[in-house]
């Protein structure tokens, strides 16, 4: 899957354009790192519904339908948008951490015949 470079996809001009969003409409007071944890879980647990039920299958072919897909995309951004928001909040760097994580899960986890 090859995504195309769009100047404002990139994760510092989101997590600018998420706090702008946040400051216009005066939410800072609210968006504490226990709030937007809790607000995560909960978009989290709306994108696990649109699966609870269907096949191995079914889950694997859900974006072939259109307003499923849409749903799909809508709780995708909603997760990503309130794990940036705390992200901001705590001050951590997402990609520096993903990587990390990463780094320390192939110490954990080595590859067969490594």
């Amino acid at each position: 899957m090859t995504e195309e470079r769009h100047p404002d996809r990139d994760l510092a001009a989101l997590r600018r354009r998420l706090a702008d969003f946040a400051a216009a409409r005066r939410w800072e007071p609210y968006h504490t790192p226990k709030n937007l944890a809790a607000a995560l879980s909960v978009e989290a647990s709306e994108l696990l519904e649109i699966f609870q039920w269907l096949t191995p299958e079914e889950s694997a072919r859900v974006m072939e339908d259109p307003r499923q897909a849409h749903r799909v995309e809508d709780e995708i951004a909603d997760v990503l948008a309130y794990l940036l928001q705390l992200c901001t909040a705590l001050d951590v760097d997402p990609l520096s951490a993903l990587d990390a994580k990463i780094g320390r899960n192939e110490e954990r986890f080595p590859a067969p015949g490594t």
